[in-house]
């Protein structure tokens, strides 16, 4: 069984409005509920999704946006009554759709609590102890991200006791990625995941970087 480690941003991109949502995201959780996968997430991860999704998949954000356009555009002669209609139409059918989306996010996340093939789990004393301990390192983490990459860590270490070696973390968190923007190594962090033998995804479809076959996690021995 692959075993695959998300963070908050898999909560954002499965949780959001359809305009917001990561097709790659809802992917992940059909192939966990397929049994295909099992997937852990952080706990924390599923309460700090909700603010950054009602800030930023209100539907003014988009909404706004093209009224200015349409204003522009009229003035402009550059769209006829007509077309400017159905697209305000459109528009006023797109934010009811988002404001509905948004009154059922609550219910959203509450379910991903007993989504089959998901580990909801709990940050422990040995997590909430390594989280101090890479405080004083230096990655330069925000404490959230100290917090929730201690807790990959430490749970990856209780799978390999129990016997599990294929291990990954699907990270759009950049902070978290072992990799700038650039692509260049980030040492530290490197070396922790590689130690912790997690291959880490920029990606939930499992995609890049590529895991090569002789990837030395998957024959490793807890």
């Amino acid at each position: 069984m692959r075993h695959v480690f998300v963070e908050t941003n898999w909560v954002f991109g499965y949780a959001a409005p359809a305009h917001h949502k990561r097709l790659d995201a809802v992917e992940l959780l059909a192939r966990a509920r397929a049994n295909d996968i099992q997937i852990h997430l952080p706990a924390p991860c599923l309460t700090e999704a909700r603010q950054p999704i009602m800030r930023k998949c209100q539907p003014r954000n988009e909404g706004d946006a093209i009224r200015q356009f349409l204003l522009r555009a009229k003035a402009e002669q550059a769209v006829s009554p007509d077309q400017e209609r159905a697209a305000r139409e459109v528009l006023d059918r797109f934010e009811q759709q988002v404001r509905g989306e948004l009154r059922q996010l609550d219910d959203v996340i509450k379910s991903i609590r007993t989504q089959p093939g998901l580990e909801l789990f709990p940050l422990n004393q040995h997590m909430l102890d390594r989280a101090i301990d890479l405080a004083q390192t230096e990655l330069l983490l925000e404490p959230f991200d100290q917090a929730i990459l201690a807790a990959i860590l430490g749970r990856a270490e209780e799978l390999r006791s129990q016997g599990e070696t294929d291990l990954c973390f699907c990270v759009t968190d950049a902070d978290l990625q072992p990799w700038d923007k650039r692509g260049n190594a980030k040492d530290l962090l490197t070396k922790l995941y590689d130690e912790a033998l997690i291959w880490v995804y920029r990606d939930f479809g499992m995609n890049a970087p590529e895991r090569p076959d002789n990837w030395p996690g998957l024959n490793a021995k807890a």
